[in-house]
């Protein structure tokens, strides 16, 4: 699976991320994954869990946000809604060959840090945000 892969990746990038700001835990990690990147976003949860078990960042949450792939017609332009997983491959309308935009996403877009010796925040326990 590699999902698992992908997880070890992110946990890396994140980690290097934060490698100066000393001891503590990655709280949150939000990262963009596009519907033809071939990722799983259930299956990049679980090995999220995995590679993170065992760690400083157990239990930290990663948030997937989903990038649907849009079929355009050069003539006519986004073919309107298609079931998830299907590709037409001419346009519906004139029969041209349709293009695929978009849904190649794989990146960590920020994630939340929480060093041990963060002050909690005005409203009550904030960590630090980092970009990545």
């Amino acid at each position: 699976m590699h999902e698992m892969g992908i997880a070890l990746e992110i946990h890396r990038v994140c980690r290097e991320a934060v490698a100066g700001r000393g001891p503590g835990r990655i709280e949150k990690v939000r990262v963009a994954v596009g519907e033809l990147s071939a990722i799983e976003p259930d299956l990049l949860r679980f090995a999220w869990e995995a590679v993170t078990r065992e760690t400083t960042d157990e239990g930290a949450a990663l948030e997937i946000e989903w990038h649907r792939t849009e079929q355009v017609c050069p003539s006519c332009g986004p073919v309107p809604d298609r079931a998830p997983g299907t590709w037409l491959r001419l346009c519906p309308s004139c029969g041209g060959p349709l293009e695929l935009r978009g849904g190649t996403e794989l990146e960590v877009l920020d994630l939340v840090f929480a060093a041990e010796d963060d002050p909690p925040g005005p409203g009550g326990d904030e960590p630090g945000e980092e970009s990545a």
